[in-house]
């Protein structure tokens, strides 16, 4: 790697292994950058944590599991000796004992959203202090840290890339032209805050987190104040895997906006290249997360809250993933937690008379677990004119590549047809793969567009499903002009109010869904129905089999 004094346009380069190596650096000179996310990577993280830790040389180090309960984590009553002693005993937490040092999060995309919350305010308020390294195993790309934590670690590097050639997020200024001038603090201070703003980053830590790169940057060279480099390698580092949104092209501008002011003759003009601005954004966006034009396109800029094709999260007292002890009375299939009953009555046993350890009603604690529900994909795909053939052969495309992973997120799929008067229920959920090719092998296609039809029989089967504890999601794949009536008589003026109230009776229902319009050149008719729906409107003109399977996914996970 580069010595970071170097003037050289390659440290503005990227690199995934390098990227982490220096952040590992950087977090060792200034724990106040809280420290890092480590997607993938394998045995590279064990390398950067090393790194890391030589950084940080006699230093703590803890690893703290995602199912750590808040005593062990916060510090609380040590059980074993306050039994012991009969009086309370108290012990620090893990955090309390990295103090100064390290703090490794193994699987922290597991972490819950209570246990982010918590690491958050000791981040943010101490009284210890440390960095964190989260160790992000998700398989999916949904699949992320609690955005709480994610906020507050400055660095966030896909180790998986380590070795690869970027993808080509489109043409950039040029970045060699970085002046190896100091640069003031009000100035890189300017320019990070507009790179945030033109990739659509809306949260202050960002730009102050770049600013204090760019400030250990320096420090690292054993410069007095900052250069331009230091401070485009700090929005390629911390701003570039944050980005929201491509920003827009500099010739775009309002079409009344005024014209520019003039500068000075000594002044440079913003947006020469050179420019401190055009520098910081340049490296900014060869940063850019390798699936930034997918994310933009599928509308998934921002982190979601469930993985693609997962079902909803549910409280439960019996099984599942183990989420903390509360009190309250076991019975019901509520089940009795022994070690935090006696965690919550150690501290009283000196008020309480009698020998042995005395429980008593408000000191008992139920076990807390958490459920995802099985998922159902239902399909309602319009079979009517002289194209539903190849419709259908997409659909059916799209249901399998579906199927493929219903092993893994306990999911099923149905799938609905409608043409001529009516709709028909072709394949009732399934997992079975065998038995969707089955039913899809072979459907008539042509006649009519009886659009309210199928989605209503969409929405009775997605509220029954939802009766019985599943979470659906209906991807309605039509053009959206209907010209068959709930009634079956061909009255277009009839049968597009009645399929805008059938889309307005998924909305009322509350039933996710995605409207992908299919029609060779989309019309309004289907955005207003999506809209009626509360829906994801999917213009998806001659759409594969692939390209149908990659946009329901991200739009289930929006």
């Amino acid at each position: 790697m580069s010595g970071a004094g170097e003037a050289s346009s390659d440290r503005l380069v990227p690199d995934a292994l390098q990227d982490a190596l220096m952040a590992a650096r950087l977090c060792a000179i200034d724990p106040g950058l809280g420290g890092m996310v480590l997607r993938g990577g394998g045995a590279l993280r064990d390398a950067v944590i090393a790194a890391l830790r030589d950084g940080m040389p006699g230093e703590p180090l803890r690893r703290v599991p995602s199912h750590i309960d808040d005593e062990r984590l916060l510090g609380g009553i040590d059980l074993t000796a306050t039994l012991a002693l009969g009086r309370a005993v108290a012990q620090s937490g893990l955090l309390a004992e990295a103090d100064g040092g390290i703090v490794v999060l193994p699987m922290a995309e597991r972490l819950s959203d209570a246990m982010a919350g918590r690491l958050a305010g000791a981040i943010d308020t101490g009284p210890s202090r440390f960095v964190v390294v989260a160790l992000d195993d998700g398989i999916e790309p949904d699949e992320r840290p609690p955005a709480a934590l994610i906020e507050r670690l400055a660095f966030q590097v896909d180790l998986a890339d380590a070795g690869r050639p970027r993808d080509d997020n489109g043409p950039s200024p040029d970045i060699s032209a970085a002046d190896p001038s100091p640069t003031t603090e009000a100035d890189a201070a300017e320019a990070l805050v507009a790179t945030a703003a033109a990739l659509g980053i809306d949260s202050a830590r960002a730009s102050l987190f770049a600013l204090k790169v760019a400030r250990a940057l320096a420090q690292w060279a054993g410069r007095d104040g900052m250069v331009a480099e230091d401070v485009a390698l700090a929005a390629r580092l911390v701003l570039g895997p944050r980005a929201m949104r491509m920003p827009a092209p500099a010739d775009e501008s309002p079409p009344d906006a005024p014209p520019p002011p003039d500068s000075d003759a000594g002044e440079q003009e913003r947006g020469e290249p050179g420019a401190l601005d055009d520098i910081v954004l340049a490296a900014a966006l060869a940063a850019l997360p390798k699936d930034i034009l997918a994310r933009i396109a599928a509308g998934r800029g921002r982190k979601t809250t469930r993985a693609s094709g997962a079902g909803e999260r549910r409280a439960s007292g019996a099984r599942g993933r183990p989420m903390g002890a509360r009190a309250g009375m076991p019975g019901g299939g509520r089940r009795l937690s022994l070690i935090d009953t006696l965690r919550a009555a150690a501290p009283w046993q000196r008020l309480r008379d009698g020998t042995g350890v005395k429980i008593r009603r408000d000191d008992l604690r139920i076990r807390r677990f958490e459920t995802r529900a099985q998922a159902l994909t239902i399909f309602a795909v319009d079979a009517s004119g002289s194209s539903a053939l190849a419709r259908l052969a997409e659909a059916k495309g799209a249901v399998e590549l579906l199927l493929a992973e219903a092993y893994v997120k306990r999911a099923e799929v149905a799938l609905v047809a409608f043409r001529g008067v009516s709709a028909e229920l072709l394949l009732p959920p399934t997992r079975s793969l065998v038995r969707a090719r089955r039913s899809l092998a072979e459907l008539p296609g042509g006649g009519g567009t009886p659009l309210a039809a199928g989605m209503n029989a969409a929405r009775e089967l997605a509220e029954h499903a939802r009766a019985r504890g599943r979470t659906p999601f209906i991807v309605l794949l039509t053009d959206g002009r209907a010209n068959i009536a709930a009634d079956g008589t061909a009255v277009r003026a009839l049968a597009e109010a009645d399929a805008e109230a059938a889309a307005r009776a998924i909305g009322a229902a509350g039933i996710a869904a995605a409207f992908v319009d299919i029609s060779a050149r989309p019309r309004s008719e289907g955005a207003a129905l999506a809209a009626a729906m509360r829906a994801r409107y999917l213009p998806l003109p001659r759409a594969d089999a692939a390209t149908m399977h990659a946009a329901v996914r991200a739009a289930q996970a929006g």
